[in-house]
């Protein structure tokens, strides 16, 4: 080798070296000027009488577990006033942040005229403490955006949509566990012990039932709740006993019964599925008119439990839920499955179903769409795909979708769900659908609800099947530039861990992210940088920097803030950690540990 060459080469490393130096150092500049502008002068020496970061790391571990189990604020004359977990009288003071006395609310108190705003409340309620009801508003909604942005955990719903994800693109693949997309989702979702506030939500929602009688969604809520809060060890549905509390005391409420059967399926428990289905079902013809009018619903979700419950047995499954659609399709009266519907049966249902879907695009035209006439669209489109095949079904939902305009297609949540049932359809039978038909379809769909999680979870099924990863970077980043969201960038992000994608392209992701206007104010998004810092890049210092941008730029989350005191333990000093509770106090982030409980437990 020529040794000009090789004195050009080393000083060709000497100045790449010089340069990541030289952004290191500007990196760490940023930090600290970060902190001045926190009220933390990194100059100043160290005051606090705690000199061992695993001090604070007990200290973090003690104030995580007291907002799990201290949520509830207590009644001034009450014992827990005085007295709580244990805690002797002389720390009662400590207890007063918990008080909430009528003139510390009275400014805040409002009245709503409409029953849709109250609905709205109680659902933003319900959904405020962990639990997801029925899809109540569509993706586009304002509602959804905003309840999107102010994430700190992620729902269980965008969580299993992610893992599905993941699961799709590492079946194929021999990536580390390390690499695994589970250690960032694990570290944003909730994984607390919620069963004291469960047990608070269920008889919270079973009051605001006297308020919204026959509700479902509401109903269903009440029944997670129910479950969320029990621990069992054998096979029964936890939800079973106050379900059926529940129907005693209103045996006219068929929804009610169609939502714990839904339940009962769920654990597995078809057989009590079944009882309870088949008895709401054969009871509708004595019930008022208010009552019949939702029956379709019921008959579209007991077919629908019986085909989730196919791989058992996929013949008599599938004509178990062939009986019931018949059933709704001819308008008989219900009769328990006894065998497969004869011929004369199924020519009757397929007249009867033809009659019902005319009253439906009229009523569509009309704007009324509601959640029956979207039930009986389903049903009539499960009915063609098991007796004519899925592309009469498929067909029957596009006929449906030519009676809406795009701006209701748009804003209609029920409509929203009839087009993933229409999107579910086509994927399967992947062999039998054209792949031009399923590209289009979901393209479209994404055109319609571009913050869908279900729709990005179908997308990435596909092109893991018909596209390349490079196509499909493409893709996410063309939608992350004219559509950015959170969803969209999870996604990416997801699928960029899972493939085992570069580190600089993953990096590139989450700053492209995290320097858009309204994106950076997401707490999530930093949290899962942070966490892909500490526990697969394993760069502790990259995660600093990241750190205090993030409680820079999301001051008002105190889980983003105990971040630093769980995942940074190995970087952050003992001075810092102090500075940043102090910092913490006077952002007023209710604070309920003082530091000298742990050290006087030494």
């Amino acid at each position: 080798m020529n040794p000009e060459d090789v004195t050009e080469n080393n000083m060709g490393v000497q100045e790449l070296q010089e340069e990541l130096e030289d952004e290191d150092i500007n990196q760490e500049e940023d930090a600290e000027a970060l902190l001045k502008q926190l009220g933390i002068d990194v100059d100043v020496g160290a005051s606090s009488a705690v000199h061992d970061t695993s001090t604070w790391t007990r200290w973090s571990e003690v104030e995580l577990s007291r907002d799990h189990s201290q949520w509830m604020p207590v009644h001034g004359k009450s014992d827990k006033a005085s007295q709580d977990n244990g805690m002797p009288d002389g720390e009662a003071d400590e207890q007063f942040l918990r008080v909430i006395l009528f003139e510390d609310v009275s400014e805040c108190l409002f009245s709503l005229s409409s029953e849709e705003a109250r609905l709205s409340l109680v659902s933003q309620f319900i959904e405020f403490f962990g639990v997801e009801m029925s899809r109540w508003i569509c993706t586009n909604s304002s509602r959804w955006t905003e309840k999107i942005f102010s994430l700190e955990v992620l729902p269980d719903s965008i969580l299993q949509n992610l893992r599905r994800v993941h699961d799709i693109l590492v079946k194929s693949q021999a990536i580390s566990r390390s690499n695994s997309l589970e250690f960032l989702l694990d570290s944003i979702g909730d994984n607390s012990k919620r069963t004291a506030m469960m047990k608070f939500l269920r008889n919270a929602v079973l009051l605001c039932l006297a308020a919204f009688p026959h509700n479902y969604m509401l109903e269903e809520a009440a029944l997670v709740a129910e479950e969320l809060s029990i621990t069992r060890t054998d096979s029964s549905t936890p939800s079973r006993a106050l379900a059926k509390s529940l129907l005693k005391s209103d045996r006219q409420d068929v929804l009610l019964c169609g939502v714990y059967a839904q339940r009962e399926a769920i654990y597995g428990n078809i057989g009590y599925a079944r009882r309870v289905f088949d008895m709401a079902l054969s009871s509708v013809e004595g019930l008022p008119v208010e009552f019949k009018s939702n029956a379709s619903l019921l008959y579209f979700w007991y077919a629908q439990a019986e085909l989730a419950t196919g791989s058992a047995s996929t013949e008599e499954s599938s004509s178990r839920a062939l009986h019931i659609l018949c059933c709704l399709g001819s308008s008989m009266k219900y009769i328990p499955f006894k065998c497969k519907p004869s011929s004369v049966q199924l020519l009757k249902a397929h007249q009867g179903f033809k009659e019902k879907m005319k009253s439906v695009r009229l009523a569509w035209i009309r704007g009324v769409i509601d959640d029956s006439s979207v039930a009986l669209t389903c049903s009539a489109a499960l009915f063609e795909e098991l007796t004519s095949g899925f592309i009469m079904g498929i067909q029957l939902l596009d006929e449906a979708f030519t009676m809406v305009l795009p701006e209701r297609r748009s804003r209609s949540y029920n409509l929203e769900f009839l087009f993933y049932f229409y999107v579910r359809m086509l994927l399967r039978y992947p062999k039998d659908s054209s792949l031009s038909k399923i590209w289009e379809s979901i393209l479209q769909g994404l055109q319609i609800y571009p913050t869908s999680a279900e729709l990005f979870n179908s997308l990435v099924e596909t092109s893991h099947t018909y596209t390349t990863p490079n196509k499909m970077r493409l893709m996410f980043d063309d939608y992350c530039q004219r559509k950015p969201s959170v969803i969209v960038w999870l996604f990416a992000l997801s699928f960029e861990i899972s493939k085992g994608g570069s580190e600089h392209r993953i990096h590139g992701l989450f700053e492209r992210a995290l320097v858009n206007e309204r994106l950076c104010k997401s707490v999530v998004l930093w949290r899962m940088y942070i966490a892909y810092e500490v526990n697969i890049t394993c760069n502790p210092s990259a995660a600093r920097r990241i750190f205090f941008r993030a409680i820079h730029a999301c001051p008002w989350s105190k889980k983003l803030w105990l971040d630093g005191f769980q995942k940074l333990k190995s970087i952050l000093t003992a001075k810092e950690l102090s500075d940043l509770l102090e910092v913490m106090r006077d952002k007023e982030l209710n604070l309920r540990t003082d530091v000298y409980e742990i050290l006087l437990q030494d």
